[in-house]
């Protein structure tokens, strides 16, 4: 079923393995996985931001042994 976007579409950046589809598509899957951290706030991106943040604590134990795996996505 195609789309209908009503306003703009801004991408500022595709690097890596990065995708971008303007259409039609049956299936989109990454290629690769990774895991990061980041406290409050540390992943915000756009154009104007307002960010308070009295307190941020991150837990990093992961007692998982695998989070993601994308062996058959080749």
């Amino acid at each position: 079923m195609p789309a209908v976007i009503v306003g703009g579409v801004k991408v500022t950046s595709v690097a890596g393995n990065g995708t971008v589809n303007m259409g039609d598509v049956l299936q989109i899957a990454p290629k690769s996985t990774t895991k990061a951290y980041s406290g409050a706030g540390g992943g915000n991106t756009g154009d104007f931001l307002l960010t308070n943040t009295f307190c941020s604590v991150t837990n990093t134990l992961d007692s998982d042994l695998k989070d993601s795996s994308n062996v058959a996505n080749r």
